[in-house]
């Protein structure tokens, strides 16, 4: 065995070029599957512990207002372990320093200020006195983005009446992980927070003295949501409940529950497509190697050495590839999951986010890639294992030398001899070809992803921002107000050029067993200011009958145009009524439900009425219509096009830098590792031809022309069949990505697909260049001499 090992050790140093290519393939994988697989794995143990220790319920609810006597019936629902009430209200903010509004979720904790349910975590400062009216606690991402420590004074417009706060620390919350305002879906930290208050002079600001507007439960371990739901809609129906949710439709919790989703797909997708590289390498190589050792096996088995103790020899080059490339990849997954969970810990605010190497997932990922290497490796152990002596002794028999089918198509006819020379490589080794191509049109698929990802976030962003939502400024009321008296009013304010008003009513939509609580939007028809769009960029008129629905929702109740849907509205009058599905709209953000207007008005029993409106203005009054607005009593946020476009590009940036310079880098490795493959393969199995080429006059460029032609053309076919695997690359990663909040148009551009193939191309034509190398420092005398 010591003459097995050290003939193994002179190999793989003899094909260190090869195995260093396929060595940092698997260093992508194991690092990719490492670094996903470990930030998913910490964001998952950060939330379950944040949620086990800090008390974060599993059933919520709003209503309008509600004695406290309705929250003991509550506590008697079978399967609630217990109940807390709790006060609040969305209100604006003058912040120092910030010149535009702001906005706030303004909610109660108890007078001793240690609530039983979703308790906060005090990063700084103090907890509230209770003898002190006007002190609040405020949330960490706020805080930070306006620089309020303890002491700083707000202004805030409580019911009507502005009042003086001051901050007397900063905290956070299991219910407010990822903050953001309502109706938004990326977070301004620098104009909206969360501000906690204590009980009774928050209640008495708002009127709510011995009454509550929203409930936290916590269920007894193992009993069902369900009758609790249906418990709690019960017992609030009389006083503005608008439906009771469970935690998994808790905005806060399914933001993080979708990143955790797509770090999962993340942690499967493209380590799969590394390590089906690195097995096709590993298998060519050896294949290679058990060709060229054909009368070296022969001489082994005649002197005894039996066919397992071979097979596990030539095991050993693909176990000895693997092995340093996973120790390399699981160092590069923990730098990489240490950034990604720094990335996260910006927006995820857990009291802790502690990303740790676990070894159970090293140990995984290094198992996948042995099992990958091994299963490529296969056919070359089995041959070698299976070639009797007696065969292996005979040299192999040459090959046949006809015309391949690309010759027999005319295809050489007008080539120069080198260039036959290439068609015929290509033709009598179609199986290589082909396999080789794969490897190079993955570069190409790869690098494809990584542009899908950075053009599919910016047309996401322009459709939402120049198409669907062109409004300037978008303001919510208190209440429910009369559109007509509100649109006047709004009309009437200084810079404001046109005013669209909007209704969001919460509603319990039903299809057979199917059901889904979402808000059902009212738009005017015609309305220009804030349009529904598809995933195409096209403006969907609202019809003037029946409900418009997004694709996804369709999907999730089961239903088609035409068909008809339960709405049950649950405020206000709490009509109900069954109503078609007119249309659907395969829209990117959200899920939305969408009804004229008028038939909105006309279902609810209740008159015209808005929550909010969009607002285009004269830039040149802004500040003047922001100084109104921030002073109006039945204003509750006000949100700018300009801050929010300025958070949602520093939000890509952190979030896609990262992932589209991860994949332009693998998309450069697999190409250079496929295409030195490729050309060290094509050497070693021509290096007598080569040779021969040189003796008969033909210079180290000419020589070098028929190499790199073979590469060329394989890179020809490659780039086509790449941009065709890149689109299906682009589908599975659009799905795997997709979920309720946000999905990713399936876009592939010429443009991206030009700058994929580019890059790959240069990448094979940097290894290209160094084969020339390869061929002036070729022994013409020792390739020449005839073989014993």
């Amino acid at each position: 065995m010591k003459a097995l090992r050290r003939k193994l050790l002179r190999e793989l140093w003899g094909a260190r070029g090869q195995l260093l290519a396929i060595a940092l393939l698997v260093a992508c994988a194991v690092a990719t599957f490492v670094g996903a697989m470990g930030t998913w794995r910490a964001l998952e143990r950060a939330q379950a512990a944040y949620y086990a220790g800090y008390a974060f319920p599993h059933v919520f609810a709003e209503c309008r207002r509600a004695p406290e006597p309705v929250a003991r019936r509550a506590a008697l629902l079978p399967g609630v372990a217990e109940v807390e009430t709790r006060v609040g209200a969305q209100v604006t903010l003058e912040v120092p320093g910030l010149g535009e509004p702001a906005s706030a979720l303004l909610t109660s904790l108890p007078d001793d200020g240690a609530p039983r349910l979703s308790r906060l975590h005090l990063r700084s400062g103090r907890s509230l006195a209770p003898d002190r009216a006007g002190e609040v606690l405020v949330s960490e991402s706020f805080a930070q983005a306006n620089h309020l420590a303890q002491g700083a004074r707000l202004v805030a417009v409580i019911n009507g009446r502005r009042q003086a706060l001051t901050v007397v620390g900063v905290a956070l919350s299991p219910e407010h992980l990822f903050v953001l305002a309502p109706g938004a879906f990326v977070p301004d930290d620098r104009h909206f927070g969360v501000l906690w208050m204590a009980r009774t002079p928050l209640a008495t600001a708002l009127d709510l003295k011995d009454a509550f507007s929203s409930i936290a439960v916590r269920l007894a371990p193992g009993a069902p949501s369900g009758p609790v739901l249906a418990g709690l809609d019960r017992l609030l129906a009389p006083w503005g409940g608008q439906g009771a949710y469970e935690r998994a439709r808790h905005p806060s919790h399914r933001y993080v529950s979708d990143e955790i989703a797509q770090l999962r797909a993340l942690a499967t997708l493209i380590p799969a497509i590394f390590l089906g590289v690195a097995a096709f390498l590993v298998g060519v190589a050896l294949s290679r190697l058990v060709a060229l050792q054909r009368t070296h096996l022969g001489t082994l088995k005649a002197l005894g050495y039996g066919d397992l103790r071979l097979a596990l020899h030539y095991a050993g080059f693909p176990l000895l590839t693997v092995l340093p490339g996973a120790a390399a990849g699981s160092a590069g997954g923990f730098l990489m999951g240490a950034g990604l969970a720094r990335v996260y810990a910006r927006y995820y605010r857990f009291p802790a986010l502690r990303y740790t190497l676990d070894l159970d997932v090293v140990a995984l990922a290094t198992a996948l890639a042995l099992a990958a290497a091994l299963a490529g490796a296969a056919g070359a152990i089995r041959r070698a294992a299976r070639l009797p002596p007696a065969a292996a002794m005979r040299p192999e028999a040459p090959p046949t030398y006809r015309p391949s089918a690309l010759e027999r198509l005319g295809l050489g006819r007008h080539l120069s001899p080198a260039g036959r020379m290439v068609l015929r490589d290509l033709g009598r080794r179609p199986l290589r070809t082909a396999l080789s191509c794969a490897g190079m049109a993955t570069a190409v698929g790869v690098m494809v992803v990584a542009s899908f990802m950075r053009d599919a976030t910016h047309l996401l962003v322009t459709q939402q921002f120049d198409v669907a939502a062109r409004e300037d400024v978008t303001v919510g009321f208190t209440q429910v107000v009369r559109s007509a008296d509100a649109l006047r009013e709004l009309r009437a304010l200084p810079g404001v050029t046109a005013a669209e008003g909007w209704r969001a009513v919460p509603v319990s939509l039903r299809a057979g067993h199917r059901s889904y609580r979402t808000a059902l939007v009212g738009l005017a028809p015609g309305a220009s200011l804030h349009r529904v769009v598809d995933g195409g960029g096209r403006a969907v008129p609202v019809p003037p009958r029946g409900l418009l629905l997004s694709l996804r929702l369709a999907e999730t109740l089961g239903v088609a145009p035409g068909d008809a849907l339960r709405v049950e509205l649950l405020e206000g009058t709490r009509a109900a009524a069954d109503l078609p599905v007119a249309a659907t709209v395969d829209d990117l953000l959200g899920v939305q439900a969408t009804l004229a207007a008028p038939a909105l008005a006309r279902l609810a029993g209740d008159g015209e009425l808005v929550t909010g409106a969009w607002l285009a203005i004269d830039p040149a009054r802004q500040d003047a219509l922001l100084a109104r607005l921030r002073a109006a009593p039945r204003v509750a946020s006000v949100a700018l096009r300009g801050p929010t476009l300025a958070s949602l590009a520093k939000m890509i940036d952190d979030s896609l830098l990262w992932f589209t310079t991860l994949l332009g880098f693998f998309a450069v490795v697999i190409a250079a590792g496929v295409v030195y493959n490729a050309a060290r393969v094509a050497l070693a199995e021509r290096e007598r031809e080569l040779a021969t080429l040189r003796v008969v006059g033909f210079t180290v460029g000419e020589t070098w022309r028929v190499v790199a032609g073979a590469v060329g053309a394989q890179l020809l076919l490659a780039v086509p069949l790449g941009w065709l695997v890149g689109a299906g690359f682009v589908g599975l990663t659009a799905r795997a990505t997709a979920s309720e909040l946000m999905r990713l148009p399936a876009l592939v551009t010429r443009g991206n697909c030009a700058a994929a193939a580019l890059v790959v191309l240069a990448a094979a034509g940097a290894v290209a260049l160094h084969a020339r190398r390869w061929l002036a420092r070729l022994d013409l005398v020792a390739v020449l001499k005839a073989k014993e």
